[in-house]
């Protein structure tokens, strides 16, 4: 009996050490597998990682494009012109000419007349006095374009005409004129021939009273005289632009626009027509 107990607890204690060998080896893997967890889910943390900086870079480039977008919508900032005060300012003044006031009319006259008509209003050099080299004053540069003026002033009886027209842009400019011209006019009488503060009527009386030398005054008053029959041309003989003046901005009386037109109507209105008749002349001061 004893040695049939002694053999059933040896079995059964085999059998216990065999069940716990094989207990042992399923914890061990069972240890082993859950590093392979934790790989697993590294990979995916850094995949997630890696998608997320995927998904921002995405999201960056259509802001850039969108900056990009809003960079062509805006409005480009425009480059100022140079008007004529820039480009005056940085260059040296030049002394007007025959050839400067021949091409300023063939520039405007180009699409208002035929081209048999442009021909017609070309001026012979005989047409001009000589020009002012900006070396002189008003004064001095009428005694060498009219040298023998005494005579002529004692000559002219006629009234509402001049012999010596000056134009000018300005009404100020007119009165600087005026008081340039005591060395030269002598007892000759000047009339001051613009629209500001003065009526147009009572300039026509002023003329019909006596007899006037000299007019100085702006084209645009000058020409509507011609029109209304205040001031003839049947006496005029020079008619002296104040071409080389500039203004504050440098601008010379056919650079403002307003002036150049009623200019170029003055031109019209009988004295190119006298130039090429040969009783008028014509300087540039």
């Amino acid at each position: 009996m004893r040695q049939c107990l002694r053999l059933f607890f040896s079995g059964a204690s085999e059998a216990e050490e065999e069940t716990q060998l094989e207990k042992q080896p399923t914890k061990k893997t069972n240890a082993k597998t859950k590093p392979e967890k934790r790989k697993s889910v590294t990979e995916k943390t850094v995949k997630a990682k890696k998608t997320k900086k995927n998904e921002q870079k995405e999201c960056i480039i259509p802001q850039k494009k969108q900056t990009e977008d809003e960079k062509s919508t805006k409005p480009k900032r425009k480059r100022k012109k140079k008007t004529i005060t820039d480009v005056l300012s940085s260059s040296e003044p030049k002394p007007g000419c025959p050839a400067n006031l021949q091409s300023l009319v063939t520039q405007y006259f180009s699409d208002k007349r035929s081209v048999i008509e442009q021909e017609e209003l070309k001026l012979l050099d005989s047409c001009f006095l000589s020009s002012n080299d900006l070396t002189h004053t008003l004064s001095s540069y009428l005694k060498q374009v009219c040298p023998k003026w005494s005579k002529i002033q004692k000559q002219h009886t006629e009234k509402s005409s001049v012999v010596l027209l000056i134009v000018c842009s300005s009404a100020l400019r007119t009165i600087e004129l005026i008081k340039q011209l005591t060395a030269f006019k002598g007892e000759a009488k000047a009339l001051k021939l613009f629209a500001k503060h003065i009526k147009i009527e009572e300039q026509v009386k002023l003329l019909q009273k006596g007899v006037t030398h000299i007019g100085v005054g702006t084209p645009g008053r000058i020409s509507a005289l011609i029109e209304k029959e205040g001031l003839g041309l049947q006496a005029l003989r020079y008619v002296v632009l104040d071409w080389n003046w500039r203004d504050q901005k440098l601008r010379r009386m056919v650079d403002v626009p307003e002036v150049k037109l009623d200019f170029m109507k003055l031109l019209e209105s009988g004295i190119l027509n006298g130039c090429k008749e040969d009783k008028i002349k014509i300087g540039l001061f």
